[in-house]
C-alpha cells in the first residue's frame, strides 16, 4: 500500500507547464531518489506534496485513511508527518545543537504548554539519541553556527527526524559536503528510510548509487523512467535529455 499516491498532477505558471499530468507513488518505508534537469519540475513537485504549491488538478492522496493534502495548509501537512529539508541549512544559529535538537521534539505546541514546557527525560534522552545518529554527539554544546556545512546539513535532518515524520524530502543533501560527509549523510539517510519514506532530490550519480534505491527521473515536469539507477541511466531518452549534457 502506498503511503503517497500523487496522480494526474499538473500546475502551470504564467502558461508555463512546470507539472505536466505527474503521477508518483511511495510507500511506509522506502527510499527513493528523483532526479532530472534543471526545469524538470523536482522542486515544484516537493512544492505541492508540501502544500506550497497548488495544482491545478490532479491528487495527492495521503496515508491510510486516503486524505487529500490538497484540502490541507501546509502546517496541517507537516503534522501529518510530512518533514522538507531545503537545499541551504536552517538552522537557529546562535542556539546549541542541543537546544535546536530539543525544541524540535515532537511536543505539544499549544501556547500554555509551550510557556510552562521543560524537558522530561525522556525528552533529554530522545535528544542524545539524534545526536549520535547523526554523529554530533561530540558536538551538542556547541552553537550550530559555528558547525561545519555538513554538520549544519546533519542537524537539520536531526531536527526534521525530532519530528519524527512518516515522509522525509530531502534536497540536494549531498551540496558543497567533502567525501566523507557525503558518506556518512549516506548512512543518515538510509537508516531514516528503514522506518519511514524518504525522498531524495540530488544531481550527484555517485552519491545516489550509495543510495541503492528506486530511481525516479522527472522531465518537463512528468515522469521519464523509472527503476534501478543502471535501468534509467542507460535509458536513450535519460542520456539524451540528462546526462548527454
Amino acid at each position: 500500500m502506498s503511503l503517497l499516491e500523487v496522480s494526474g498532477v499538473s500546475v502551470s505558471f504564467d502558461g508555463f507547464k512546470a507539472i505536466n499530468n505527474l503521477s508518483f507513488q511511495i510507500g511506509d518505508a522506502e527510499m527513493r531518489a528523483v532526479i532530472g534537469p534543471n526545469g524538470a519540475g523536482k522542486t515544484t513537485f516537493m512544492d505541492i506534496i508540501t502544500g506550497k504549491t497548488r495544482p491545478d488538478e490532479g491528487r495527492v492522496i495521503w496515508g491510510e485513511k486516503s486524505k487529500s493534502l490538497l484540502s490541507m495548509s501546509e502546517a496541517q501537512i507537516a503534522r501529518e508527518g510530512i518533514g522538507r529539508k531545503f537545499q541551504k541549512p536552517t538552522v537557529f544559529e546562535d542556539q546549541t545543537v542541543h537546544a535546536n535538537l530539543l525544541m524540535a521534539l515532537k511536543n505539544e505546541r499549544g501556547p500554555l504548554s509551550v510557556l510552562f514546557w521543560k524537558p522530561k527525560p525522556d525528552d533529554l534522552a530522545r535528544v542524545e539519541a539524534l545526536a549520535s545518529e547523526i554523529a554530533l554527539s561530540d558536538q551538542l554544546a556547541r552553537k550550530a553556527g559555528e558547525l561545519s556545512h555538513g554538520q549544519k546539513q546533519w542537524l537539520e535532518i536531526g531536527m526534521l527526524l525530532a519530528q519524527d515524520p512518516k515522509l522525509l524530502l530531502v534536497d540536494e543533501p549531498a551540496a558543497g559536503m567533502t567525501p566523507s560527509e557525503r558518506e556518512h549523510t549516506t548512512s543518515i539517510l538510509v537508516e531514516a528510510a528503514k522506518t519511514r519514506a524518504v525522498v531524495v532530490v540530488e544531481h550527484d550519480m555517485e552519491f545516489i548509487r550509495r543510495l541503492n534505491c528506486r530511481v525516479t527521473v522527472l522531465h518537463e515536469g512528468s515522469v521519464l523512467a523509472e527503476g534501478s539507477l543502471d535501468h534509467v541511466t542507460s535509458d536513450p531518452r535519460v542520456i539524451d535529455v540528462y546526462l548527454g549534457r
